[in-house]
């Protein structure tokens, strides 16, 4: 699912658009969404939203937009859930998809009535500060320690509501691959050290018949 704009957090009345990444049959995928308010919606058969092709618009979006989205095939099939929020004046940027191991993260806090909209805000992990008084928070080579709910506070304009940030794995596919190249190595450097030492052998072995002629021939 890829959301514009990219955050997982949006400021109320604003538009939002929601698209079903490639599928080769764009129209067989809708938008469907769960929020409290209006329970289970399609966005294609609904007044809260329209759908061209993949894509979903939201033109005006509201704090009861509030829930989870995600694209479903006609066979119902579910994928890339999506949790979204939208709240007035303060909001957090963050991610919208899992971070993976040993990338970079970097958080904003925002407000709605700002130009530009960065905050100088205290941000928050799972309810303790760890960063304060910073217009965005970037932490590099992202590990799973760094899971939890995050958010951001300003003294005056309020704070943004909570963000789950997750981090998944390296792929186990680029491990194998990472490995296979490896063994390869090894091996082209076994095959390498075998060759450069062949000459070496043939020679001694050459000598050594000489001599043994030699002695019997004595």
């Amino acid at each position: 699912l890829i959301i514009s704009p990219s955050r997982t957090q949006h400021f109320t009345s604003v538009s939002l658009s929601l698209s079903c990444e490639d599928q080769s049959n764009s129209d067989r995928w809708r938008v469907r969404r769960y929020t409290e308010s209006w329970g289970l919606q399609d966005c294609s058969s609904s007044l809260w939203g329209s759908q061209t092709g993949s894509t979903c618009t939201i033109s005006s979006i509201i704090a009861s937009d509030t829930g989870v989205y995600w694209c479903q095939s006609e066979s119902g099939e579910k994928y890339h859930p999506v949790n979204i929020t939208v709240h007035f004046f303060v909001i957090l940027e963050s991610p919208v998809h899992p971070v993976t191991e040993g990338d970079t993260l970097t958080l904003r806090c925002l407000n709605q009535h700002s130009t530009p909209p960065n905050l100088r805000a205290d941000f928050y992990k799972d309810g303790s500060l760890i960063q304060n008084q910073t217009t965005e928070m970037i932490i590099s080579n992202v590990s799973k320690s760094h899971e939890g709910f995050y958010y951001c506070k300003h003294p005056e304009r309020g704070e943004s509501p909570k963000s789950w940030i997750s981090v998944r794995g390296v792929s186990n596919e680029c491990c194998c691959k990472l490995s296979h190249s490896e063994s390869q190595i090894s091996v082209l450097h076994t095959l390498s050290s075998v060759l450069a030492v062949c000459p070496y052998l043939i020679v001694t072995v050459v000598l050594i018949f000489k001599c043994c002629r030699m002695r019997v021939s004595c």
